[in-house]
């Protein structure tokens, strides 16, 4: 496994801190980097197409996830906690499109993500203010510049499959302010390992499912 490297040093000088509210935004997917995704993988184990099946106990459908398009390397599974953080924290490992919720005794679940493409990349502290189920996305005003068809959407689109946000949204805030950045579910396999977004953390809906169900409102976020 990839060692997790935290700049520590870094963040306590303050100098990796979260980019302006303004670039963020959920739900753009370059079809450029799609084209980058890895070749499909050949097998996928009856225990990990059991933990990416379809979701049937939810208001909406959640369709099973298509593990073979995923590299092995960014299926779910508990590993050695490699950040060094406290129990409960959430680390985002940009460089290596993983996310890591951080368990007891020296344990961690380590997911794969993808995250912002080029110029809407961030890093540093931060906290899980809240969570929702379903939520509802609402594009900020600067995405619906760069992207006019978004305007039906201004005031929010409700939840639903086709939602950007997907089933579950983690809401990340430094301070009292919102940072308008999320950790929430896209049903896209082929983006996980990427740097598609515009500036949020993807999961596969049935990770981003299992890690709402573990993460408690103000457990501390690090994206390094």
């Amino acid at each position: 496994m990839t060692a997790l490297v935290i700049g520590r040093r870094t963040f306590l000088t303050g100098g990796a801190t979260l980019l302006a509210a303004t670039l963020a935004g959920c739900a753009t997917t370059s079809p450029r980097a799609l084209s980058q995704a890895a070749a499909a993988t050949p097998a996928v184990p009856p225990d990990i197409a059991a933990a990416y099946a379809a979701v049937e106990d939810e208001p909406y459908p959640v369709r099973a996830s298509n593990m073979a398009l995923v590299s092995p390397q960014f299926w779910r599974q508990e590993v050695a906690d490699p950040t060094g953080e406290a129990p409960g924290t959430v680390v985002v490992d940009t460089a290596n499109r993983f996310l890591f919720h951080v368990g007891e005794e020296g344990r961690a679940t380590r997911y794969g993500v993808g995250i912002g493409r080029a110029g809407f990349e961030w890093s540093g502290r931060a906290h899980i203010a809240y969570t929702r189920e379903w939520p509802r996305w609402t594009p900020p005003a600067e995405m619906i510049a760069r992207e006019p068809e978004l305007e039906p959407y201004r005031y929010g689109m409700a939840p639903g499959p086709d939602n950007p946000l997907g089933p579950r949204a983690l809401y990340i805030h430094q301070g009292n302010r919102d940072t308008l950045y999320r950790i929430h579910g896209n049903p896209d396999e082929r983006t996980i390992g990427l740097a598609v977004s515009s500036g949020c953390v993807r999961l596969l809906p049935q990770d981003i499912i299992h890690l709402h169900a573990r993460v408690r409102h103000g457990s501390p976020l690090l994206v390094v």
